[in-house]
Order: C-alpha cells, then structure tokens, then sequence
C-alpha cells in the first residue's frame, strides 16, 4: 500500500483523524496539544496519527491536503483546517456540530 493509500484509508475508514505531533497523552508541540485540547473539551472520538514517527506520511499528507503545517484535523473525510481554525470553530459552537454530524462524540 502506497503513502497516499494508507492516508486515503485512514480518512475514509475514521470519521475524525487527527494528525499530530506525537499522541493525545503525551503531544510534541504546543499546537497539537491545543486540538486535543479541545476534541477532549468536545467529547470527541477520534484517531490519531504521529506524523513524527513516519517521515514518508509526513511530506506525503503535506501534499494530499495542500495543507503545510500539523496538526491537521479531519472531519467525515474532509480536511477541517490546523490549530487556528479548529480553537475558531470550537469558540462559535462549530466544531461540535461538525463532530456530531459524522456521530465524532462519546455518547
């Protein structure tokens, strides 16, 4: 399976994935921290994928989303947006609609 494939197949077979520096328990940089911050804040389920530890994902999803920085957040297959949007999303009652929608909340 190609890089490309395996992120292709994580997006489709999770309705929320988090790519991040390092893992919800124990984030690598401040901005990844944050997001984990708030899907926790919103109840969410959620995958994560430690870009750190696969260098090939890394460069690769930087050009599948068209998108440079992590973390990345999906929600229901679509690219949501990093850090910024996601604390702008969650502070006008957004994100948690959008985690809803794709059934992204613990019951």
């Amino acid at each position: 399976m190609s890089v490309i494939e395996r992120i292709k197949d994580q997006i489709e077979n999770n309705q929320v994935v988090l790519y991040m520096k390092g893992s919800p328990d124990f984030p690598q940089c401040g901005f990844s921290g944050k997001t984990v911050q708030i899907l926790d804040a919103c109840h969410a389920e959620y995958a994560h994928v430690n870009i750190l530890e696969d260098p090939e994902l890394r460069e690769a999803l930087k050009e599948y989303s068209n998108w440079p920085t992590y973390p990345q957040l999906y929600i229901g297959g679509e690219l949501v947006g990093g850090c910024d949007i996601v604390i702008d999303l969650y502070e006008k009652g957004e994100l948690a609609k959008m985690l809803a929608m794709v059934g992204g909340v613990e019951d």
